[in-house]
């Protein structure tokens, strides 16, 4: 199948006009320019990008990965993957220890079918300090036995561990994860900058929704943010939503961590792609009023209700780069970053790759997704 577009973005290289040769569920060649032949569907004025990776939501259509049901599963995952999200780590919140095998078990599952490319473990090694939308009485110190029994019941399918850096026991839990071949990343934390930079050493390579469930920076105590941003080991995810974050903050990160090391997440919950109203978050009510999310009964928020072509329009609009400069630091940080971050293979518009790719009209909205080389929806004939 020959693809054609006005404009190509391979994730480094932008083609206009570009053309992608797929088959057998993967990119076979891509060029700028004249097409080798004549295209199967020449799609236009439109702009082809790598699909995008999401690497830190919690559910969507109503329904909570905490839920953990193959059914509950896939209602998420179709609202993401209608808005361009080709790859999904499941992120669970902190729960109890019996409750937290059993998502994980039931999750590993829905991995193996392909529904979602791994889990990320959200707690419960956090702060309380620090919790945001998590149950403070449900959190805990890592311990060694905890972690391996979470680790053998995801049979390889738990991607990405995020905790606090300064709770007992956090280093040893680190040095346990990385050793697994799974991520340990700082967040909802309390950490001083020493203690932020001890747990890098450790091998923590990625920061939580940077900013937000973190101690603020102070001239005297700079905190986790500022060992987070300048050292190169570190992806720092980023939410993009206009909520968490203002524009000032995220042009500020991109130039003080470089456009490779951002990624971009939704932190998306159950009411992504639902009406405003009341629902779960693991073992928390929340309620979303205008598309925003808080703990009921709170002004804390509670994850978003953005998918990431929301994001990633954001991120080009408030990139304050020219259009061309924003689309192409956009893409890295929505796809190709995050995919690196978590060891997804076979990302990015490349020979060899998977065909995963997102169809954005003008105003940079989903008009189409490819994954595995099938059209979710079919293109203009």
């Amino acid at each position: 199948m020959l693809l054609t577009a006005d404009t190509v973005l391979t994730g480094r290289d932008l083609l206009r006009p570009g053309w992608i040769d797929v088959a057998d569920g993967v990119v076979r060649a891509i060029g700028g320019g004249a097409a080798p032949r004549v295209a199967d569907h020449d799609l236009g004025a439109v702009t082809v990008m790598p699909g995008f990776v999401d690497t830190h939501l919690h559910g969507g259509g109503g329904v909570d990965f905490c839920a953990a049901s193959s059914t509950a599963t896939e209602t998420a995952v179709n609202v993401h993957r209608a808005h361009g999200s080709t790859a999904l780590i499941a992120s669970l919140v902190t729960a109890a220890p019996d409750e937290m095998l059993r998502q994980v078990t039931t999750l590993a599952d829905d991995v193996d079918a392909g529904r979602i490319d791994g889990i990320h473990l959200e707690g419960p090694w956090l702060s309380t300090a620090r919790c945001g939308a998590h149950q403070p009485d449900l959190m805990r110190d890592p311990d060694p036995g905890e972690i391996d029994r979470v680790l053998r019941a995801g049979r390889g399918a738990v991607r990405m561990v995020t905790l606090a850096p300064e709770r007992e026991g956090a280093l040893d839990a680190i040095a346990r994860i990385v050793g697994a071949g799974v991520v340990a990343a700082i967040g909802h934390t309390e950490a001083t900058y020493a203690q932020t930079a001890v747990a890098i050493d450790a091998g923590a390579t990625v920061a939580t929704h940077l900013f937000n469930a973190m101690r603020p920076i102070d001239r005297r105590e700079p905190g986790p943010i500022v060992a987070l941003l300048e050292d190169p080991r570190v992806t720092v995810e980023v939410i993009t939503d206009g909520v968490h974050v203002h524009p000032a903050v995220y042009r500020h990160v991109v130039r003080s961590a470089g456009p490779d090391r951002v990624s971009l997440v939704t932190d998306a919950m159950a009411a992504t792609g639902m009406t405003d109203g009341r629902y779960g978050l693991g073992p928390l009510e929340v309620d979303v009023v205008d598309g925003v999310a808080t703990v009921a009964g709170t002004d804390t928020i509670a994850g978003s209700t953005a998918t990431m072509d929301a994001v990633f329009r954001f991120a080009v609009e408030h990139a304050g780069l020219p259009r061309d400069d924003a689309l192409r630091c956009a893409v890295a940080q929505a796809s190709l970053n995050p995919a690196r971050a978590l060891g997804l293979p076979g990302r990015g518009l490349t020979p060899g790759a998977a065909a995963d790719a997102v169809v954005l009209d003008e105003d940079l909205r989903v008009a189409r997704v490819l994954r595995g080389g099938s059209w979710m929806v079919a293109p203009d004939q």
